[in-house]
């Protein structure tokens, strides 16, 4: 198997604030392999985009990664952890969207209102692939074709009000494009969008074929377009595993519930599971494991008292709970 490509080791990514400490990634561990998508999923406040923007060493006071290590590996080079660079440094710029791309989640909030769209995209251009203007300007108009932008050299004088959500969207992909990363990151990207521009965007990531890592709270969307999952639960990596062995077999209980809140053609139409209760207060995280106060698979004595550790099972995925350590069942049971 190849080394990965990128490689998240026991990250920590904390905010300061005079409220106390929020520990919005916790440890969490994973790894993405070349030529293949890594799915990561969760609710609101899991801390999913927080992750990924330790990953691009774009976290902002008072928010700071505090330990662990994010090792990169671009193709032909020796791995390098991302933590050890300067995050405003030359070299984590020319890897932050050189090597590494992300499209954000809301496209006009990330576009600049007073540029146009060929400005924006040409910029990047020149900055990581030391064009020319008229270089840069023909690669960007065959980003627009590419991501099926319309009149594509027409539309390079337009600004970002001028177009639609998914135009906007497509326009993001491109920028991401633009200087051939290998790796690109995806943080809901089709969250603002309607069904059918949605299926037109995954349709387009799927076509690209690029090592990426796809953050959303959609299972669905997962099911469709990853490789392996990644599901997170208050800033820890709860499991992980195969897509298959994730929606066919689920080991935690946090998957479970999630999987079973889909909505389903055979249920009752008057009827939709939900799973109780709401993500803790980031501020009073509950001693235990964070799940437990919503777990249906709850053991008072040892779930309220004991933080899981992660451990590998015999399929090779990686599952945090107390109901799969042996050494706790052994304990417990004595």
């Amino acid at each position: 198997m190849m080394p990965p490509l990128l490689a998240v080791q026991a990250l920590q990514t904390h905010f300061f604030t005079a409220e106390g400490v929020v520990k919005a990634v916790d440890g969490a561990s994973f790894a993405v392999r070349p030529g293949t998508v890594k799915g990561v999923v969760g609710e609101s406040g899991c801390g999913k985009s927080v992750m990924a923007r330790s990953v691009m060493r774009m976290v902002r006071p008072p928010g700071r990664t505090v330990g662990g290590a994010i090792w990169y590996a671009a193709p032909g080079a020796d791995a390098v952890d991302l933590l050890t660079l300067d995050a405003a440094g030359a070299d984590m710029r020319a890897i932050r969207g050189g090597q590494i791309a992300m499209i954000f989640q809301e496209p006009r909030a990330a576009l600049s209102p007073i540029h146009t769209i060929g400005s924006q995209i040409t910029e990047n251009i020149r900055l990581h692939r030391q064009a020319t203007a008229a270089e840069a300007f023909e690669a960007a108009v065959a980003l627009l074709e590419r991501v099926r932008i319309p009149q594509p050299a027409a539309r390079m004088a337009s600004y970002p009000h001028q177009l639609s959500g998914g135009m906007c969207q497509r326009i993001m992909i491109a920028m991401a494009l633009s200087c051939q990363p290998s790796l690109l990151i995806a943080d809901e990207p089709t969250t603002a969008l309607d069904v059918t521009t949605e299926a037109q965007i995954l349709e387009l990531l799927e076509e690209l074929q690029l090592s990426m890592m796809f953050i959303t709270h959609d299972l669905g969307v997962i099911a469709e377009i990853a490789d392996d999952v990644v599901v997170m639960y208050l800033g820890r990596v709860v499991e992980q595993g195969t897509v298959e062995q994730i929606f066919y077999a689920p080991q935690h209980p946090y998957t479970r519930a999630l999987l079973a809140s889909l909505p389903r053609m055979e249920q009752r139409r008057d009827w939709l599971a939900t799973m109780r209760g709401a993500v803790p207060d980031p501020y009073r995280q509950p001693p235990g494991c964070p799940f437990h106060p919503r777990c249906a698979e709850f053991r008072p004595g040892l779930c309220d008292r004991i933080e899981p550790r992660p451990v590998t099972l015999e399929d090779g995925r990686e599952v945090r709970c107390l109901l799969h350590d042996d050494a706790v069942e052994r304990a417990a049971d004595a």
